[in-house]
């Protein structure tokens, strides 16, 4: 099987393109020249979004470099971090701390709700500051495309914080796949658990007061303005189309990386919404099944590529797995040491912390957001042989079937007496120093990290799509090149953001 696979998609290429130092690669003369410092000296990073994630994100960032700024528009929810880092400047709004501190900070780490990531990165990004933004990218495919552009136009190195495209059974699945082992590849699944976000809302939540630890203009930004309610801050906001992606930004954007990667998908010819259970116009479904189609790529024969969002084993949208009807379909995490191979990309320290697996089922109900934060959604089930659940995804080959867990950290084919006798192929891709490090390590003048945004964008664009599939009815046939759909003026409503007087985004 053949392909005509992108040099920069093996993460071969130079930042540098076309003009190499007369020192040399990453020589201090020519760093500082293209406004990079060198690998001895520490970047000043700041951070949008202090509590949850961000803080997991900026402690990383930590490890080796410089913290000199801090923003967070709900204080509460930050508190651990602020006060940890009391001795920093601290901002609510991110413009404030920007037009203040901007010429002393180098990079930003971004970990706000979805809705905002691009009018933050895209602010940094004209002042010449690397940013590293939590997944999923944008809300939408046109804030994905505008990224993707802003990183070209003002050069700085970017990353998006899916971190399995740094483990070793994320690339190892893309050179199984590549070495045609299972064939050429015409289906695949993709598989989520069910979120803990609110789903299905029929009418908008009820009106509360605002907590005085959270500037709610702040939070809003270029949203609508609209009543807060506890079901929107903190986290839960991710079920609604308005602020969030669902579990396709939760956790597709983490099973898919190993498809998206593997099948080299560019953008799908159409989308549709094959079945919903809880259909609102306000919040994501409670489970649904969504397909896209995607043309050859180069020596690759098209694909379908199925969604399955938050299906449980006895649900009917979950994927029964043709012809191992009595095998466990998902690998264990980290499963290749079976094979001599490590976990790799992960980094030393505090950093194996990026690749903690979700809470056990039973115990306390907690939910994805951590202690004290509203639940909502059915307890995950347990697994049950043939049957695709969970986080993880199948692909279907012709001579073959291979599965990957989480966020690709595992990976193994079907059945198990195959994968038993296999030996996997010669490594082909380079390999992660870890997700922040690679970050860093590109911040400072090295290759572009593995997910920066001319990879991201692009895988962005497509999964913000099964959104507007879940609001629009029927086939969709989508025109990438011109971000819209030829046969839905009512889906292209969906295509980019209605922002707020004073929030529209330009490059």
């Amino acid at each position: 099987m053949q392909a005509n696979f992108s040099r920069r998609h093996f993460f071969f290429g130079s930042l540098f393109a076309g003009a190499v130092p007369a020192a040399g690669f990453g020589s201090v003369a020519s760093l500082r020249a293209l406004g990079y410092k060198p690998y001895y000296d520490k970047l000043n990073v700041a951070a949008v979004g202090c509590g949850g994630r961000g803080a997991v994100i900026l402690n990383q960032a930590a490890q080796t470099e410089n913290i000199v700024a801090l923003c967070d528009v709900d204080t509460a929810r930050a508190a651990a971090t602020l006060e940890s880092r009391k001795s920093l400047a601290q901002y609510k709004d991110f413009r404030v701390m920007l037009d203040k501190e901007g010429k002393n900070i180098d990079a930003c780490t971004i970990s706000i709700p979805d809705f905002m990531h691009a009018a933050v990165a895209l602010a940094c990004m004209q002042r010449g500051i690397h940013v590293y933004v939590e997944k999923p990218l944008t809300r939408t495919p046109w804030e994905a495309r505008l990224l993707q552009q802003a990183a070209v136009k003002y050069k700085v190195a970017t990353q998006m914080g899916n971190q399995g495209y740094s483990h070793e059974a994320h690339r190892v699945a893309a050179e199984i796949v590549w070495s045609g082992e299972i064939g050429d590849v015409t289906e695949a699944h993709i598989s989520v658990t069910p979120g803990t976000h609110p789903t299905g809302l029929q009418q908008p939540p009820p009106e509360e007061s605002v907590p005085a630890t959270l500037n709610w203009d702040l939070w809003l930004g270029g949203a609508s303005m609209r009543p807060y309610s506890s079901y929107y801050v903190p986290y839960n906001w991710r079920g609604f189309y308005d602020f969030g992606t669902g579990q396709v930004g939760n956790w597709a954007t983490h099973t898919a990386g190993p498809v998206h990667h593997a099948l080299q998908l560019g953008a799908p010819e159409s989308v549709e919404c094959l079945k919903q259970v809880g259909k609102s116009n306000i919040t994501f479904p409670d489970r649904g099944v969504v397909r896209l189609d995607f043309p050859a790529r180069g020596g690759l024969k098209p694909v379908s590529v199925y969604y399955h969002d938050s299906c449980r084993p006895d649900d009917p949208e979950a994927y029964h797995v043709p012809g191992v009807e009595n095998e466990m379909i998902l690998p264990p995490p980290n499963n290749l040491a079976e094979k001599g191979r490590g976990g790799g990309g992960r980094g030393p320290g505090p950093a194996m912390g990026q690749f903690q697996m979700p809470r056990p089922m039973g115990g306390p109900r907690t939910g994805a957001g951590g202690p004290g934060v509203r639940v909502f959604g059915p307890e995950r089930a347990a697994p049950k042989p043939g049957i695709l659940s969970g986080n993880g995804s199948v692909l279907v080959g012709t001579k073959g079937i291979m599965a990957t867990v989480e966020r690709g950290e595992g990976v193994w084919l079907l059945p198990a007496s195959r994968w038993k006798e296999y030996r996997l192929p010669p490594p082909l891709l380079t390999r992660s120093p870890g997700h922040m490090a690679d970050w860093i390590r590109a911040c400072k003048g090295g290759e572009p990290s593995c997910s920066d945004f001319t990879i991201a964008g692009p895988y962005a664009e497509w999964l913000a799509l099964i959104a507007i599939a879940y609001r629009v009815p029927g086939k969709l046939l989508w025109d990438s090149k011109n971000l819209r759909f030829t046969n839905s003026p009512e889906a292209n409503k969906y295509v980019k953001p209605v922002f707020r007087a004073g929030w529209e985004l330009k490059l």
